[in-house]
């Protein structure tokens, strides 16, 4: 029988579970060649395996998050954006079931093991860069954003756009803008009709410096929305642009993907308004 293993330690001051106050989420995926896919994961996490779906292609992602989170000290937003492959844990390849990309997508592993293996993720938070890095081994580092969102204090419409740049840590854990430009990602999803997909816990895997593998789940307590992008009409409901080819991120997201191909899905999350400030309205003036 095999010994349990213990839990990775929880360094101070961080505590989890973390708890999402707020979620905006939105992931773009791409079916592509799965031996590239299955070079960059073995130089990365050397205990996962590439999932292969259609056509024994392999999965990728890009997935942009912007979140709020309450602490003892107040309020914090942070943003970051993941590049993922779904993969699963080799040791563990007998336990899965057999699913198209569409059946992935809507949430049929009940096991949670086809999770994301994360290979670069930009986040413009130094305390969640640190916290990525030390409780999930998350491949994390400083970058900022510029966004357009579907919202309801905005006009209508459902199109996601995202610009990824380029930033440092500075002195005192600042974040220090860079005026570069990484990588740019949209998703015009107006007209389209979504289905619920009961995706989580989303498993997210991590190769720490000892090369244990880590996996911590993701709980998001109501259903996904996911985009079926595979009718050839849907072709150009997303763009993706690499702006820094030579740089880590750039490289190995030019080297899954290609820039023209399209995207087989996009999956959403927005968490739902807790309260709403009315118009105001005239008091009628005493009489004189």
């Amino acid at each position: 029988m095999t010994a349990a293993l213990p839990l990775p330690p929880v360094p101070e001051p961080f505590r989890l579970p973390f708890h999402y106050g707020a979620l905006h989420q939105v992931g773009v995926d791409w079916l592509v060649d799965a031996g590239p896919v299955r070079e960059l994961l073995g130089k990365q996490h050397p205990g996962l395996t590439a999932a292969v779906f259609d056509e024994g292609r392999a999965l990728v992602s890009l997935n942009y998050q912007l979140y709020f989170a309450q602490y003892d000290f107040g309020g914090g937003v942070t943003q970051e954006i993941e590049f993922n492959v779904v993969a699963f844990p080799t040791a563990e390849a007998g336990r899965l079931p057999r699913l198209t990309y569409a059946q992935y997508a809507q949430g049929w592993d009940q096991t949670k093991l086809l999770g994301i293996a994360r290979l670069h993720v930009v986040c413009d938070n130094p305390f969640a860069i640190r916290a990525g890095r030390e409780l999930y081994a998350e491949p994390k580092f400083p970058g900022w954003f510029e966004v357009g969102l579907p919202s309801l204090n905005g006009p209508a419409g459902d199109t996601w756009t995202v610009r990824c740049k380029d930033a440092a840590i500075g002195p005192d854990d600042t974040l220090e803008r860079g005026s570069g430009p990484l990588l740019d990602l949209a998703a015009r999803l107006d007209g389209l009709t979504p289905v619920a997909a009961g995706s989580a816990p989303v498993t997210g895997y991590g190769t720490d410096r000892e090369g244990r593998l880590l996996a911590g789940p993701m709980n998001v307590y109501q259903p996904y929305r996911w985009y079926d992008l595979s009718a050839p009409e849907h072709a150009g409901r997303t763009r993706l642009t690499v702006h820094a080819p030579a740089g880590d991120l750039g490289r190995d997201v030019r080297g899954l993907v290609d820039a023209e191909a399209p995207a087989a899905g996009v999956w959403t999350f927005q968490s739902p308004p807790v309260a709403a400030h009315h118009r105001p309205y005239y008091l009628a003036r005493a009489a004189d």
